[in-house]
């Protein structure tokens, strides 16, 4: 019963939204390699800005949160994602390094930026 459940919520999480994405870009008639970079860019986006904002949050192993050991609070931030340590001094130190945020970054650049070619792409195509 157990699997059945974690089998019908990856059906509902992952595979329905991705499904449903790739067919309305197939109408549109965008090209396959547009929607798979578009769909990638997406989950990587959303699995990184998850990762990144949930860091410092000692939900899964206490001991080896970066929080642990400083006498300081996590804190969340969603939107740009980065995860903070607030410490006895009220100053927040950031426990993400400069790559992992770049990661973000770039795949929300080709998120955004995908839409844009396959909207050229199809301009294009008409003239």
């Amino acid at each position: 019963m157990e699997a059945l459940i974690a089998l019908s919520a990856a059906f509902v999480v992952f595979i329905l939204p991705t499904s449903l994405v790739w067919r309305l870009g197939r109408r549109a008639r965008i090209p396959g390699w547009m929607m798979a970079v578009f769909i990638l860019a997406g989950w990587l986006t959303l699995f990184s800005g998850w990762a990144l904002s949930q860091r410092a949050q000692p939900f899964l192993f206490p001991d080896t949160s970066p929080c642990h050991g400083f006498d300081a609070a996590p804190v969340s931030q969603y939107f740009p994602p980065d995860s903070f340590c607030r410490h006895d001094d009220g100053e927040l130190r950031t426990v993400n390094g400069q790559g992992a945020k770049s990661v973000f970054w770039a795949a929300a650049g080709v998120l955004a930026g995908v839409p844009a070619a396959a909207t050229l792409a199809r301009h294009r195509r008409r003239t």
